[in-house]
């Protein structure tokens, strides 16, 4: 194994560990348990590991949180959904508004859609309307796209992991 792809599982790892303490920081709005950390803890991953990780990181930590008590089956599509899209958006795009952007709708509407079943058949949840986890997740996720804002922006100005991952410090990426 390469030294970059260690660098990149220990990252993950530390961004998975991150999601699931973060976790004792939520509230319950129905039967999901909204996090924030995990929206910021997305699209962490989303930039500086790509879509592939962030997506294997959202089920990470969901899995845990969900065997520790600490959240509900909603945790995967609205994770896994939300760092997918950030990431494919901002590997696509490069722009850091990109994967902000992606996560919210990932999560908050295309998340939110995919709980409904989840919460429905799965959850056993009498779940009103197909609409019903939109709001709950943009809450949740506006919190955590709020503290990623400030955090990611920080770490990309001050091209913190780009050595520690293997990334070049190429002018369009110092564009984004």
């Amino acid at each position: 194994m390469k030294k970059t792809n260690i660098h990149k599982l220990t990252f993950a790892a530390i961004l998975v560990a991150l999601a699931v303490t973060g976790s004792f920081v939520s509230f319950p709005i129905g039967a999901s348990k909204c996090a924030p950390v995990q929206h910021l803890v997305n699209i962490i991953g989303a930039v500086f590991l790509g879509p592939a990780w962030s997506v294997g990181i959202a089920f990470a930590a969901s899995l845990l949180r969900n065997l520790l008590g600490l959240g509900s089956l909603l945790a995967f599509p609205g994770s896994m959904v939300g760092a997918f899209i950030a990431g494919m958006l901002y590997k696509y795009i490069k722009k850091l508004p990109a994967a902000y952007i992606g996560e919210l709708f990932g999560t908050s509407v295309l998340g939110g859609l995919l709980a409904y079943p989840v919460a429905r058949f799965l959850v056993g949840s009498p779940a009103a309307a197909v609409t019903i986890y939109i709001m709950p997740f943009f809450v949740s996720c506006a919190g955590g796209t709020v503290l990623a804002i400030v955090i990611v922006t920080a770490l990309k100005k001050a091209k913190v992991f780009d050595g520690f991952l293997g990334i070049q410090g190429s002018a369009e990426k110092a564009k984004a």
